[in-house]
């Protein structure tokens, strides 16, 4: 299905892309946790809101 290039390739791009990630990561994790204090809230709420919009969704449904 796949030629051996491409597999090769694929897994020399994912590694390449995780080491990218993280050092990227490390780079701004001083800088993240001043600029982002409580995000994590803005997370929980959309969280929140998407699974009562599901919920209202699914409710919907059931009794039509």
């Amino acid at each position: 299905m796949f030629s051996k290039g491409q597999i090769a390739f694929a897994i020399f791009f994912f590694i390449a892309f995780v080491i990218g990630i993280s050092l990227a990561y490390r780079k701004d994790k001083q800088s993240n946790q001043a600029f982002f204090k409580g995000s994590y809230k803005v997370l929980i709420f959309v969280v929140i809101v998407f699974f009562a919009l599901f919920g209202m969704v699914k409710l919907k449904h059931l009794m039509f």
